[in-house]
């Protein structure tokens, strides 16, 4: 069954108000890395209405990824990109998804994000995370770069949280935790996470600004 665009705003403003619904359609969101963060994060984004997203990963999806990513088996061997947004334009067929099958780099973190308002970093390595907020503080004067630290494993859900750095830089996690032999990168810890990020994404569409709350 395939609804009209009229029938999924009419959904979603009885859920969120018309009001609402408005600015998350004008909302745009770049998310950096689609695996266990991104993925969920997408998700999240979709099903609310954020009206334009942005996805960026260059890897194909694994067997290993179907622990915590929003992936099915039927997308393993896929590019990551590609296989997440197809699922969500299941979601919802009128979002704007704008793909790039790339590797963000210093080379191109300057021209890559122009079209954003809100960046979701969500990558694996370290050094890559802070290449990219780095970047992203250099070379954009207006962009918000949400970032997570601290987020594997099984334990404790409350010591993950959203705190801002910056007027720019808001960061999500425990800023402890990290993958290694054993614990891992779980799916419930990682989707907290995820969801932090994409919260405080949405409500900074919404009102503007979310220092005051966290």
């Amino acid at each position: 069954m395939r609804f009209t665009e009229r029938e999924i705003q009419e959904a979603l403003c009885e859920r969120h108000t018309a009001a609402i619904q408005e600015k998350l359609n004008r909302g745009r969101v770049a998310i950096a890395g689609l695996g266990g963060l991104g993925s969920n994060i997408a998700f999240s984004l979709a099903r609310i209405g954020t009206g334009h997203l942005h996805l960026i990963d260059f890897d194909r999806v694994d067997l290993t990824n179907l622990n915590r990513q929003q992936y099915l088996m039927r997308h393993v061997g896929m590019f990551k990109t590609d296989a997440l947004k197809e699922q969500l334009l299941e979601i919802n067929p009128y979002l704007d998804i704008r793909t790039d099958c790339v590797r963000v780099s210093d080379e191109n973190v300057a021209s890559l994000f122009k079209e954003d308002t809100i960046l979701c970093e969500a990558f694996d390595v370290p050094e890559n995370k802070a290449m990219l907020v780095n970047g992203i503080l250099e070379n954009y004067r207006d962009l918000i770069i949400i970032s997570a630290s601290g987020m594997a494993g099984y334990g404790n859900s409350n010591t993950i949280l959203s705190k801002k750095i910056t007027s720019r830089f808001y960061l999500c996690g425990d800023g402890v935790s990290d993958s290694r032999k054993g614990p891992g990168l779980m799916a419930p810890r990682v989707a907290l996470c995820a969801a932090h990020q994409a919260n405080l994404a949405a409500d900074l569409i919404i009102n503007g600004t979310a220092g005051d709350r966290l």
